[in-house]
């Protein structure tokens, strides 16, 4: 008589202890989970690279602003271009000079005067650039027609409220 009750108590005890380790495994593992979302779903800044598909619709998007054909420009700028993700705006950010063709007089005038330098935006999934005029944003005391974000500014190595890229030097 003393043998089932033993039998069923140390069944019973034995249950709790697998019970018992078997909600601290499932704790332990539910908060590295938990750990791995949050780290892995922080998201930075980037600066990206200029592929020739961005190029081109950066010159695109530029030579349409200006109210010119695309052959009215033979490229962007060496040395000028920039282009950058903001997660935290959901935004593309691009900077660039555009070089007039030889054959245009009226695209060499617009980039000798003021509007030799452009920013673009784009929001993630949107097809189209937004253009913004900045050939002025080099000169002392002239206002940026957009604000950079802060980590765009920090990736592409520009001054706090700037809107033109660095002097080389």
């Amino acid at each position: 008589m003393n043998r089932p009750i033993v039998a069923v108590a140390a069944t019973l005890a034995s249950a709790a202890l697998l019970a018992a380790c078997g909600t601290s495994t499932t704790t332990t593992t539910t908060r590295a989970t938990t750990t791995m979302a949050t780290t892995t779903t922080i998201a930075l800044t980037r600066d990206l690279v200029v592929t020739t598909a961005v190029r081109q619709s950066l010159l695109a998007a530029g030579a349409a602003f200006h109210h010119l054909p695309i052959s009215d420009y033979v490229g962007l700028a060496a040395g000028t271009t920039y282009y950058a993700f903001d997660p935290a705006a959901a935004t593309y950010f691009a900077a660039a000079g555009l070089v007039a063709s030889h054959s245009s007089l009226a695209a060499q005038v617009g980039t000798q005067d003021d509007g030799a330098y452009n920013l673009f935006t784009r929001r993630a999934g949107a097809a189209r650039w937004t253009v913004y005029n900045d050939g002025l944003g080099g000169v002392v005391g002239a206002h940026c027609p957009i604000v950079l974000p802060s980590p765009v500014l920090h990736v592409w190595n520009w001054s706090a409220h700037g809107c033109y890229p660095p002097a080389p030097g």
